[in-house]
């Protein structure tokens, strides 16, 4: 199968696409065909061994995925043929990853891929961050920083879904700004 491989860290321009084996599941892992894989900081600073996830080189990154189960284990309610977003940690920028059953979710038929594999980090990061620990109760202001990027329209998109009465995009420039607008945010300021 074809992969994204880190072999040195050389930073982004020194991943390469390669022909590795397919990964074998161990009993109790779901093996997943995918179809669209996220790229988010993590990744970013594990090709310069930055992150706190440090792997043994060489390796496939990317740690969410949207695509199909090809397999998995019997009574975690998953089968072949349905389609999820899941949290492989690693292994995700690959033809075929593997996820725990735990960190593998159905997805309804009018998500994309694409969508779905933006889930598990930005979508559940802001869930996260503004329920269980900011507190967010109906109709508070929420001012966003960085709110143009995953997390960003992520958490401005949630705040909305969950009550926020306004919520206020920071940006660096009046482009984000627009990218900030388009996801939902009632308003934004430029960041010095």
């Amino acid at each position: 199968m074809r992969a994204v491989h880190i072999s040195t860290l050389g930073g982004p321009d020194a991943v390469e696409i390669v022909d590795v084996e397919a990964p074998e599941p161990n009993a109790g892992q779901v093996l997943i065909e995918v179809h669209a894989a996220g790229v988010s900081f993590p990744e970013v600073l594990q090709t310069r061994g930055r992150y706190q996830v440090k792997p043994d080189l060489p390796f496939i990154p990317g740690a969410e995925v949207g695509g199909v189960v090809v397999q998995a284990p019997p009574n975690t309610g998953l089968k072949p043929g349905d389609r999820v977003a899941a949290l492989s940690f690693l292994g995700g920028f690959a033809e075929y990853t593997v996820a725990d059953p735990e960190t593998t979710f159905k997805i309804p038929d009018n998500m994309s891929f694409e969508q779905a594999a933006a889930v598990p980090f930005n979508y559940l990061t802001a869930h996260f961050a503004l329920l269980p620990r900011g507190r967010l109760t109906e109709g508070e202001s929420v001012l966003v920083h960085g709110a143009a990027g995953g997390i960003g329209t992520a958490s401005i998109q949630t705040a909305k879904a969950f009550g926020a009465g306004q919520v206020i995009a920071v940006t660096s420039t009046d482009e984000k700004g627009r990218t900030a607008i388009d996801a939902g945010a009632d308003e934004y300021v430029l960041a010095d």
